[in-house]
């Protein structure tokens, strides 16, 4: 039942049509995508494409770095260095998205979390996602991402979300106080 319930919820997704969630466009191994979408076939480099357990240099010019907006790029690069001259490696799991991605992405989380509003915690929709409009950046590994939220301050580079620890957007002048956190982007 929870399956049927799962796909029905992908249908209504998809009834409401795409637009309706929002379609705006402004990440990605140099590996094919093997992520497909109904849009158009498989996600790659131009959608921002990073497959599942793969990451990026921060340094790299794929889409999903090189299509951030320039100041989160900026302070990405020089926490990065920064953090690396500490013994951290910090890496990109996801950064700028396509529109396209960004419905992918949330189709699967309404798969996983059997409704939209579930999967809203975690993914946004297109029209309502800082990834989409390259405001935000998810960070790996772990210490990297704990790195980050103890010293992104000092870029402007703030968690921004309790259950995503590795989410991060610009939310302050660098060396300011991040702002508390949301719960989800959902509450956001």
């Amino acid at each position: 039942m929870k399956t049927v319930l799962g796909f029905a919820a992908v249908l209504l997704v998809l009834a409401l049509g795409w637009s309706s969630l929002g379609d705006r466009e402004p990440s990605s191994a140099g590996a094919p995508a093997r992520s497909q979408t109904r849009d158009s076939g498989p996600l790659g480099n131009a959608d921002g494409y990073v497959a599942v357990g793969a990451s990026l240099s921060p340094f790299s010019s794929e889409p999903a770095l090189a299509k951030l907006d320039p100041a989160l790029r900026e302070a990405l690069l020089e926490a990065a260095g920064d953090a690396g001259a500490e013994g951290v490696e910090l890496r990109v799991n996801g950064g700028w998205r396509s529109a396209r991605y960004q419905r992918a992405l949330l189709g699967r989380a309404v798969e996983t979390y059997g409704s939209v509003e579930a999967a809203r915690q975690y993914v946004m929709p297109p029209g309502e996602s800082s990834h989409v409009t390259g405001e935000a950046v998810d960070v790996g590994p772990a210490d990297a991402a704990a790195w980050l939220t103890r010293s992104g301050s000092a870029y402007g580079l703030c968690q921004v979300y309790a259950n995503e620890p590795w989410h991060f957007e610009l939310a302050t002048e660098p060396g300011g106080a991040c702002p508390p956190l949301t719960a989800s982007a959902a509450e956001g």
